[in-house]
């Protein structure tokens, strides 16, 4: 569908989910214009080869665009000669330009899109209790290798709950690399739910992946199914959102590459996860290994601003994007993050504005004083993963939109 469709036309056609909003497109050259030279530059600089954007605002879309190619023009011989050795190289390919329906490695906004909202509605139909100790759900991990010095003697682990792991203050570290010494699904979980606390719950907010595998561990127990399977029927499809774990098997193709792996998997990293421990867990995690389109991600984000349906009851929507008031200055609600100064959302988005990153350059931000979400799809990782100049490209974008739409 053309960016200059009439403003009375759904979009996607046909549909009757939350996708179906009213294209309002039409002017998006000009209001945006500020935005969109902001992620041109961007690509010309190189602070990532593509991207995707779509804005959304009380049930009207107002921009939609993509932006660059799925690598440098640069690139291709670098990715020949990627691998260990000749016979693993693969053949050099051209870039391929980014379109509107590009899928992407989501990365981290799995955590929200798919493991939170599959906390919220166990919890609405009062299958899980926030309240639950982890070790009451998943004994294991009560077994842990250690804690650190200072904490063995509490037993700090049994005072973890569910609350914690969403709100990242359970005390367990912000990463592993599990994948090191571990493969495989069962492997893997074994080894996060035996990772040590480096800190006592409730002592401090430290963002964690493996918090979250450990809760989509949890809630797969709960649920008696893996995420992947409980989202698609629960969540993606009733919302007609083009959204899945293993891309492959979902059927999508020509995904933008995020890196080139010297270090794990000696190729480079295409239409598979980024992450290496979501990859060594075959894919299916509850912190990464989620893919999709930009509009899918905003459709959701719809879902949510418009009150949760037909999901999710208003007050579960409060409770889950709604900041903690503990650990002390605590920006994370139960699965999202809200604006701290600086914030990656800008300097214009409301107080009780929710959002997530992704590794991969992803971001999702929504502000309900507006009814406004602002959905920015990359691979800025490409093709190292070194560079970090998404973080004062991306609130410039949110600030350029917001005023726009603030002045009208």
């Amino acid at each position: 569908m053309s960016g200059q469709s009439h403003d009375s036309s759904p979009v996607p056609d046909g549909s009757q989910s939350v996708l179906a909003l009213v294209d309002s497109t039409c002017e998006q050259d000009r209001r945006f214009a500020a935005a969109f030279r902001l992620l041109q530059e961007a690509v010309a600089h190189r602070v990532f080869p593509g991207a995707a954007l779509v804005v959304a605002r009380k049930g009207e879309l107002l921009a939609w665009k993509a932006f660059g190619n799925s690598t440098y023009a640069t690139d291709a011989a670098d990715e020949t000669q990627s691998s260990s050795t000749k016979s693993q190289a693969e053949p050099a390919r051209e870039p391929k330009r980014i379109t509107r329906e590009t899928v992407w490695d989501l990365a981290s906004l799995t955590k929200p899109i798919a493991t939170t909202s599959m906390a919220m509605l166990l919890w609405q139909q009062r299958r899980l209790s926030l309240d639950a100790q982890v070790v009451a759900l998943v004994p294991e991990f009560a077994d842990a290798k250690g804690d650190e010095p200072g904490l063995r003697e509490s037993k700090p682990r049994e005072s973890v709950t569910v609350r914690m792991l969403l709100a990242h203050s359970s005390g367990l570290p912000a990463h592993r690399k599990l994948y090191q010494h571990a493969s495989g699904r069962e492997a893997m979980v074994a080894a996060a739910l035996r990772v040590p606390l480096a800190a006592a719950p409730m002592e401090r907010a430290e963002y964690s992946d493996v918090g979250f595998i450990v809760l989509g561990e949890l809630l797969e127990r709960v649920a008696g199914e893996r995420i992947d399977s409980f989202c698609q029927r629960e969540i993606f499809y009733p919302l007609k959102l083009t959204l899945n774990f293993c891309p492959e098997t979902a059927g999508f193709i020509d995904i933008p590459p995020t890196v080139i792996d010297i270090d794990f998997r000696k190729r480079t990293v295409r239409c598979e996860v980024n992450d290496e421990n979501a990859f060594a867990m075959g894919g299916v995690a509850g912190h990464a290994g989620l893919f999709g389109d930009a509009l899918s991600v905003a459709g959701f984000a719809q879902c949510l601003l418009s009150g949760g349906q037909p999901l999710f009851q208003r007050e579960t929507v409060e409770l889950f994007t709604t900041r903690e008031s503990l650990p002390r200055r605590t920006t994370r609600t139960l699965g999202w993050d809200t604006p701290s100064a600086p914030s990656q959302s800008g300097t214009r988005f409301s107080p009780k504005s929710f959002g997530h990153l992704g590794y991969t350059g992803t971001s999702l931000w929504c502000d309900p004083d507006r009814g406004l979400s602002v959905t920015l799809l990359t691979n800025r990782t490409w093709p190292d993963g070194r560079n970090q100049a998404i973080k004062q490209v991306r609130p410039a974008v949110h600030d350029a939109i917001v005023g726009a739409l603030d002045e009208g």
